[in-house]
C-alpha cells in the first residue's frame, strides 16, 4: 500500500506542475496574440469615457491582470486569481463571471456525455467479450462488423442520420433544445420527464458512436489475454466456462480503464457536434461561442477546466488501477 501511496504522490505533484503549464499557457497565448487583446480591451474602456484607473480595474477584473504592470507581476496576480478560483468576467457575456457560466453549462454536457459514455462503454465492453470468445462464429463475426461500421461513421452524420430517421420520418423522439420550453425548470416530474426524454437522442447516438471503439478495443485485449497460461492452466484444471470468462474480462478489461478515464476528463470539452445539433447549452457550444467571439477569459477559463478535469482523472485512474491490479504494486 505504501507504494500505490507514493505513485499516487508523484502522479498528484506531476498533475500540478501540468496545470501550472497550462495556466501560464493561456496567461501567454492571452497576452501575446497578435493586437493584445488585453491593451484594445483597455483602450477601448477609454474610448467609452473611463478613467485610466477604471480602465485598468475594469481589465483586472475581466483578465485577472493589470496590462501596464510589468509581465511577472501581471502573472503572479493572474495565478492568485486562479487559485481563488476567479477565472475572471466574460466579454461576450456582459460581465458575468466565468466560473458562473461554465458551471451553467457542465451539467447539460454531463448528462449527453458521461451517460452515453458509460453506457457506450458497459455494452462495448460486453459485446467485445462475445466477439472475441466467438471470434471464429457467425455471431462474433456480425457483432465485430457492427463494430468496425459503426466506428467508422464520424459522429456529426450519425447524428443528422438519426434525427432525421427519429425526428422527421418517424417523430418518435423530440428534437433540438434540451427540454419543453412550456415547462417550468425545477425538480418536479413533467419537467424530469421532459429532459429524460430530450436527452434520450442524443445520448443515444453518442453512446452508438462511441461503441465501437470499446468493442474493437475489448475483442483485441480478450484475444490476447486468451493466450495468457493462467487460462490454459484452467482449461486443464477443467473449471467452468463462466468461470474462465470472468478471469479473462477481467484481465482484459485493465487496460481500458485508462482509456475510460481519459474520455470521461476530456467530458468537459463537450461534444461539440452533439451539442450544436441538438441544440443543448453544454461546454462544447460555449467553447466555441468563446473563439468566435473572441472571449479570451472564457476560452483561458474552459481550457483550464478540460486541463484540470483529464489531469485529476488520469490521477484517480493511475490510483485505482494500482488497486484493482496487484501487478502495478510490484
Amino acid at each position: 500500500m505504501k507504494i500505490v501511496m507514493v505513485r499516487f504522490v508523484k502522479r498528484l505533484i506531476a498533475g500540478l506542475v501540468m496545470i501550472l503549464v497550462v495556466a501560464s499557457f493561456t496567461f501567454l497565448l492571452v497576452r501575446l496574440m497578435p493586437g493584445d487583446p488585453v491593451q484594445a480591451k483597455y483602450d477601448q474602456l477609454l474610448l467609452n469615457g473611463l478613467t485610466p484607473i477604471q480602465a485598468m480595474d475594469e481589465v483586472r477584473v475581466m483578465y485577472g491582470f493589470i496590462p501596464h504592470q510589468p509581465l511577472w507581476i501581471q502573472y503572479v496576480h493572474y495565478l492568485s486569481q486562479i487559485l481563488h478560483l476567479n477565472l475572471g468576467q466574460s466579454i461576450s457575456y456582459e460581465g458575468t463571471p466565468v466560473m458562473r457560466i461554465i458551471l451553467g453549462a457542465a451539467p447539460w454536457t454531463i448528462i449527453l456525455v458521461l451517460t452515453g459514455t458509460i453506457a457506450s462503454f458497459i455494452v462495448g465492453v460486453l459485446a467485445g467479450v462475445i466477439a472475441a470468445i466467438k471470434r471464429n462464429s457467425l455471431a462474433g463475426s456480425a457483432i465485430t462488423i457492427s463494430g468496425s461500421v459503426l466506428h467508422g461513421i464520424p459522429l456529426f452524420v450519425m447524428a443528422l442520420f438519426l434525427a432525421y430517421v427519429l425526428t422527421t420520418i418517424y417523430a418518435i423522439l423530440p428534437f433540438g433544445a434540451p427540454y419543453n420550453a412550456a415547462l417550468t425548470p425545477g425538480f418536479n416530474g413533467p419537467f424530469i420527464s421532459s429532459l429524460a426524454r430530450h436527452a434520450l437522442l442524443p445520448v443515444f447516438t453518442y453512446a452508438l458512436s462511441s461503441y465501437g471503439g470499446w468493442l474493437l478495443t475489448m475483442k483485441s485485449s480478450v484475444i490476447s489475454v486468451l493466450g495468457d497460461d493462467f487460462i490454459l492452466a484452467s482449461e486443464v484444471r477443467g473449471l467452468k466456462t463462466s468461470t474462465r470468462v470472468g478471469y479473462i474480462a477481467h484481465n482484459a478489461i485493465l487496460p481500458l480503464f485508462t482509456i475510460l478515464a481519459l474520455s470521461i476528463g476530456f467530458m468537459f470539452g463537450g461534444s461539440l457536434f452533439i451539442e450544436d445539433i441538438f441544440d443543448y447549452p453544454g461546454l462544447g457550444n460555449l467553447l466555441v461561442n468563446a473563439i468566435n467571439s473572441r472571449d479570451y477569459p472564457l476560452m483561458s477559463g474552459a481550457f483550464l477546466l478540460i486541463t484540470v478535469a483529464v489531469i485529476a482523472s488520469n490521477i484517480i485512474t493511475d490510483f485505482l488501477y494500482s488497486v484493482v491490479d496487484p501487478r502495478i504494486r510490484r
